[in-house]
């Protein structure tokens, strides 16, 4: 087994702009397993995806809740794994530090930070301060903890590249490894917002999004689904009740992936 250091330089160094790391986001044990057998390199918890698999909407999860769901997917393969804390399940800079200093018990090996509260976007000097505090405490230690921040405001009704590019420079002379944006979906955008970066930049796969070679070759260094797989997971088990229900066949047998869901088990 690699040690938790080991993972988080492996898991940094895998960070390479026109190599983008695919970075799938399992919602639970059991999607962490499967997804770790197809040859991923590293897994990102979803907040989304863990809340709704409680029967939960995005947002719901405590820090506790959060903190052990990372353990468990930690637990379940020897990738590295990153965590979605969101917020960081607080608003002052020292609060934020301490849920990064939990957040390193669990063995992960790093987390992004948000700067949207719940209900607004932060100002963008407290929000560069979190950051801040978020990098000083995870880059304390021996153990190296990749800090990812994220500038929420294009997918909080307010897609405003100039703000976007100002947030992530101030990221990223906050201290953060790795910055993203979650909602960039234009080619130009994601061009623009890497001549005015000097960190590896996450992209998350969305409807209309460019594809991984595009991204690529644009210099796009780290690329995430968020709760994609989930809703793709729970379609399938509703249009499989849906034909149980419905027509009474049962051809969701023969549904692609089988193999390899079984695979995943008895590895």
């Amino acid at each position: 087994m690699i040690t938790q250091a080991e993972k988080a330089k492996q898991f940094l160094a895998l960070h390479k702009p026109g190599e983008p790391l695919l970075i799938p986001n399992p919602w639970d044990l059991g999607s962490a397993r499967v997804l770790a057998s197809l040859g991923f390199r590293a897994l990102a918890t979803t907040s989304s995806g863990a809340a709704m698999a409680l029967g939960r909407t995005d947002g719901s999860l405590t820090r506790g809740e959060a903190l052990e769901h990372a353990r468990g997917v930690v637990g379940a393969t020897d990738l590295p794994v990153s965590a979605d804390l969101e917020q960081g399940f607080a608003d002052a800079p020292a609060d934020v530090a301490r849920t990064i200093a939990l957040a390193m018990d669990t063995g992960l090996a790093g987390c992004s930070i948000e700067d949207y509260s719940g209900s607004s976007i932060y100002d963008m000097g407290l929000a560069a301060e979190r950051i801040t505090a978020a990098a000083d405490l995870a880059h304390m230690g021996e153990v190296p903890f990749v800090l990812t921040a994220r500038a929420e405001n294009h997918i909080r009704g307010n897609p405003d590249l100039a703000d976007t590019i100002a947030r992530l420079q101030a990221y990223q002379e906050a201290g953060a490894d790795v910055l993203y944006a979650p909602g960039l979906t234009d080619l130009a955008d994601i061009r623009q917002v890497l001549s005015a970066i000097d960190r590896p930049l996450n992209v998350l796969a969305l409807p209309g999004c460019p594809p991984v070679a595009e991204l690529a070759a644009a210099g796009v260094s780290r690329i995430s689904v968020g709760g994609a797989f989930f809703n793709v997971a729970y379609g399938a088990l509703a249009n499989a009740a849906i034909e149980l229900r419905d027509s009474g066949t049962f051809t969701y047998f023969r549904a692609p992936g089988q193999t390899a869901l079984r695979t995943a088990f008895t590895a």
